[in-house]
């Protein structure tokens, strides 16, 4: 197993980071490829689902391995306890929740109203707003200038079919938002939700369905977009005891009142975050004969993002996956393969691994396909458009739409290949304040040589310690 570098910058705390920040070069040629083995942070997307509903419950839960030290987690924990959740950070990566047993006790108002600031932490803005059905005063959900941008206006209407008033203070249908619940007691109808632009304007409404007088019933009546994320809100509310049904098409979904079980607190352990994971695949992926092994990551995953290594594997990436017992550790691996074949892949079900795969496709010996991305386009950045920008600075060409359709997008490499010889010209890649592009495009520096990030400490909303995993696969005495 590799060890860590002692490279300089990486390791550094992120408000340390120079920046740009350089990566280190490729292994040379006849150097071993590496053998590295990481266990990112907890997953981001089950921390806040878990954290919601330890918020809600009646007595203590206790989230183990969750994502704390990120941005996004910091402001989804904040916003909690401003709602009158009591939650204990002094244990690192656990969390120990008092929750309110169904109903927000705000601990201070600002003109009679909940007022809960998220920066541009999109999932803590969408459950949130959902959340504040729940509260005996009115809430305003505000975040920064990009959140600003980012539409939320079905979800707020699927609110005002509730009964909850709304009123949007800045451009129509985004943030901020001042949310005035209908008041407990009030019974909610069945909802029919046509395709949305987030699945998480569905998932919100799942969240906090155990605590609505006779809990909700969704007919999802349209495409349902990133089905799989639904699934996993789904999957966690019903391993933690509430009672769900759902038809076998996912199309309708019906959440009961929380009792027993599922109105009490609970404990639970986080899986590590797959998207997180998808970084460290790929790096394998892209290096011929290299290995990265994710630990505690298996396909029991609630994770669509864990299904990742499928479309690796269609690609030559050789995958290993060693199931959990109640003695050995779970992992997914990945081995390079010596060339890389194109491929054509639908990201409906895993919109945050497409850039990921992008850079992949980027060394594959022919064009690629990517579709399911028209969620992409109001994300922390216009991805799409991050994607073309960027890969174009190595000679990839990225176009969309592709046969008219406008959520998919090719990826041709130059013919030849990139350049990755030692005489490449340097490159910055800009990350748009976009944690996800700033780690996508980390992956060229494993191939080509003289790579920056700019913004590197964008890292921090989802994956602090980023930098220092990175490192693992640099070359030794870098």
């Amino acid at each position: 197993m590799t060890t860590p570098c002692p490279i300089p910058g990486l390791a550094a705390p992120l408000g340390d980071l120079p920046d740009p920040l350089p990566l280190p070069p490729p292994r040379r040629r006849g150097e071993a490829p590496f053998d590295a083995e990481v266990r990112p942070p907890g997953s981001k997307s089950l921390t806040n689902r878990a954290l919601m509903l330890a918020a809600l419950a009646h007595g203590r839960s206790e989230l183990r391995h969750a994502l704390t030290d990120a941005d996004d987690a910091q402001r989804m924990i904040a916003a909690l306890a401003s709602l009158g959740a009591t939650i204990d950070t002094s244990s690192p990566g656990t969390l120990r929740v008092v929750g309110v047993g169904g109903r927000w006790k705000p601990t201070s108002l600002s003109n009679g109203r909940a007022r809960l600031d998220l920066n541009n932490a999109g999932t803590a803005t969408r459950f949130l707003a959902a959340a504040s059905l729940l509260s005996p005063v009115p809430v305003e959900i505000d975040g920064n200038a990009r959140m600003r941008q980012r539409p939320i206006g079905e979800l707020t209407s699927l609110l005002a079919a509730m009964g909850a008033g709304i009123e949007h203070t800045g451009d129509p249908g985004c943030p901020p938002v001042v949310i005035t619940p209908p008041g407990p007691g009030v019974k909610h109808p069945t909802l029919d939700i046509p395709t949305t632009q987030s699945s998480q304007f569905i998932s919100a409404l799942l969240l906090v369905a155990p605590w609505l007088s006779g809990g909700l019933t969704v007919r999802l009546t349209g495409e349902i977009t990133s089905a799989s994320y639904v699934e996993m809100t789904v999957g966690l509310l019903q391993r933690l005891g509430v009672a769900v049904r759902t038809s076998a098409d996912l199309r309708v979904i019906r959440v009961l009142p929380a009792a027993g079980a599922g109105s009490q607190g609970f404990v639970y352990d986080v899986e590590p975050d797959a998207s997180g994971a998808t970084y460290f695949w790929a790096a394998a992926a892209i290096s011929p004969d290299a290995a990265c092994r994710v630990m505690d990551l298996d396909s029991s995953s609630l994770q669509g993002d864990a299904r990742f290594t499928d479309l690796l594997a269609r690609m030559g990436v050789t995958v290993s996956v060693r199931q959990a017992t109640p003695d050995v550790r779970p992992f997914i691996q990945t081995r390079g393969p010596l060339e890389l074949a194109p491929v054509m892949a639908d990201m409906s079900d895993m919109p945050d691994a497409a850039m990921t795969l992008a850079v992949v496709a980027s060394f594959a010996r022919g064009t690629s396909i990517l579709r399911g991305l028209r969620t992409l386009r109001v994300k922390e950045s216009d991805r799409i458009a991050a994607m073309q920008a960027e890969l174009s600075k190595i000679g990839v060409r990225v176009e969309s739409p592709v046969a008219g359709d406008s959520g998919a997008m090719s990826i041709t490499p130059p013919r030849g290949g990139v350049d990755c010889s030692a005489a490449a010209p340097p490159v910055a890649f800009d990350t748009y304040d976009d944690h996800r592009i700033a780690m996508a495009m980390s992956l060229i520096s494993l191939r080509r040589p003289n790579v920056r990030i700019n913004h590197p400490q964008c890292v921090g909303k989802t994956y602090a310690t980023f930098w220092r995993d990175f490192a693992l696969l640099a070359p030794r005495g870098v």
